[in-house]
């Protein structure tokens, strides 16, 4: 049976209001049905769940030039959103997410306006070499949400102002800035506009889910519900996280994301452990920290606790034992050591 598609544009430029309606959206899925969100935001930084307002955006630059900071649901990078630029939403029950399925949708709307899209890296979609697209996902509740940018017009200037990207991953790409790591759909395809773009998703997505999209829009009471989650969203507590005065802070740069791991170790013992990263498992990162909260800065024991951590797939047992050698080599122990059999759990 095919799933029901629900289609949902939003009415409003405010960043908390449209992360909120997300959530509402992906913790009200029911089986078999799949809610399209399509969004924007105006001027507004948005950044991973696990990562460090000011280490990723010039925050006083942007409150000053009267834009907006959030921080969303998902793991990953920080990205700037305008007018210029489309987010799209695919909201399911966690049993029917298919995120390869979701993808089609894209890249058969960019590929049919003759833009050579691909994906490539961790998350991104890309032509000729210059990302057009990131993505992420998450869960809440028994919801899925898979979500990501379309860059149509965006300002690359005020991109630039805004974002702060570390020189190391500039290096890596190989390019010189962060707007030559990025293309607008408009460069390939000039007459594009978002309402052709909008209508092209909508033929896309029935083409690909085999039904039509039923458009929903959200009643008193839903309203209310979104409205209560965009609280959290606008709070301070939220965007910029609680201060702590951490004694040390490991850096390193890994496969599947840059991570800053930051300690408050008191008297031999961890008192707080915070993972700043644009990984796109955050809630793998947030256990991984969980773990070692309150043990001895001990590498046998911080071994132990890492090890006990289950990891049910592949990217896990990579992270687990990339964060296992970090966090070991610090407290004293070479992580090449830290197995007697000379293996990660990478290798396992």
């Amino acid at each position: 049976m095919p799933m029901k598609c629900n289609y949902v544009r939003a009415k409003t430029g405010n960043a908390a209001w449209n992360l909120a309606t997300e959530e509402y959206l992906t913790r009200n899925c029911h089986r078999s049905e799949l809610t399209f969100f399509l969004w924007q935001n105006a001027q507004t930084v948005v950044i991973g769940r696990n990562q460090n307002a000011w280490k990723e955006c010039r925050v006083q630059t942007l409150l000053d030039d009267g834009g907006q900071l959030v921080r969303r649901l998902s793991g990953g990078g920080a990205v700037y959103h305008d007018l210029g630029n489309l987010n799209y939403s695919f909201c399911t029950h966690r049993a029917d997410t298919d995120p390869e399925k979701q993808q089609q949708v894209i890249l058969e709307t960019v590929r049919g306006l003759g833009i050579p899209a691909e994906p490539t890296g961790r998350n991104d979609l890309t032509a000729g070499g210059r990302k057009f697209s990131g993505t992420a996902s998450y869960e809440t509740g028994d919801g899925c949400c898979h979500h990501g940018t379309l860059m149509l017009r965006v300002d690359t200037h005020a991109l630039e102002r805004y974002l702060q990207v570390r020189a190391d991953k500039l290096v890596s790409k190989g390019v010189d800035s962060v707007r030559s790591r990025v293309m607008n759909l408009c460069d390939i395809v000039p007459e594009l506009t978002l309402d052709s773009l909008i209508g092209r998703l909508q033929d896309a997505l029935q083409l690909v889910y085999g039904v039509p999209p039923e458009e929903w829009v959200p009643d008193a009471e839903a309203r209310d519900a979104i409205e209560q989650l965009a609280v959290r969203f606008r709070s301070w507590e939220w965007t910029y996280g609680r201060k702590i005065a951490f004694t040390q802070c490991l850096e390193q740069h890994f496969g599947w994301g840059h991570v800053s791991w930051l300690l408050e170790v008191e008297k031999g013992r961890i008192l707080s452990a915070h993972c700043e990263s644009d990984a796109m498992d955050a809630d793998y990162l947030h256990d991984l920290g969980k773990a070692v909260e309150g043990q001895a800065y001990r590498a046998d024991m911080l071994l132990g606790k890492l090890e006990a951590l289950p990891a049910g797939n592949q990217l896990r047992r990579t992270m687990r034992a990339d964060m296992s050698r970090l966090l070991l080599t610090a407290a004293g122990l070479q992580g090449a050591e830290y197995r007697k059999d000379g293996k990660t759990d990478a290798d396992i």
